[in-house]
C-alpha cells in the first residue's frame, strides 16, 4: 500500500524491513483497518516526549470517503493526548490537495514547505496538530509586600 499509495513515483524507501522496524519500536503505533477478510487501511505514527510524528497513512481508494481515514487519525490523535504528547506532526506532498483538505479537517494547519523533501524531486507540505499547549513555569517565590 505504501509503495503504490504513498511512495508512487518516488521510489520505495518503506521497504517490509524499514516497516518491520516500526512494528517493532515501542514508541510507535501502527494500526490496521480491515474490511472483513482484507487490509483497506493503514496508519503508523512516532511518539516521542512531547512530538508525535504520522509517518504513513494509507487507504485503498474504493474504501475512501466512507471515514476510515479519520477513524485511524483520531485514534492515534487521542492516544496522543493521553499520552500527554503536546502536537503531532505530519508531512504529505504540497501537490495533494485531497490530503492537504483531509488534514485540515481534522484541525492540523500548514506549517512549512520544504523543496526537495521527497527524493530530491518533491515539495512536502508540514502540518502540525497542537494537542494542548505547554505550561508556562510556575513561580512559587512571591514578594511579601507587608514589610515595606
Amino acid at each position: 500500500m505504501s509503495r503504490e499509495l504513498i511512495e508512487a513515483g518516488l521510489g520505495w524507501r518503506y521497504r517490509p524491513a524499514h516497516i518491520r522496524r516500526l512494528i517493532c519500536d515501542p514508541d510507535t503505533i501502527v494500526l490496521i483497518a480491515k474490511d472483513r477478510q482484507r487490509v483497506s487501511g493503514f496508519a503508523i505514527m512516532a511518539f516521542g516526549d512531547e512530538r508525535a510524528h504520522l509517518v504513513l497513512l494509507a487507504v485503498l481508494p474504493a474504501d475512501r470517503r466512507q471515514g476510515t481515514g479519520r477513524r485511524l487519525v483520531e485514534w492515534l490523535l487521542e492516544s496522543a493526548a493521553t499520552a500527554g504528547i503536546a502536537s503531532v506532526h505530519l508531512e504529505l506532498r504540497a501537490d495533494n490537495p485531497a490530503a492537504r483538505a483531509f488534514y485540515r479537517a481534522l484541525g492540523f494547519t500548514d506549517t512549512l514547505l520544504i523543496p526537495g523533501y521527497y527524493g530530491g524531486r518533491e515539495t512536502a507540505l508540514r502540518m502540525l496538530r497542537v494537542l494542548c499547549a505547554t505550561a508556562p513555569a510556575v513561580v512559587s517565590w512571591q514578594a511579601r509586600f507587608d514589610k515595606l
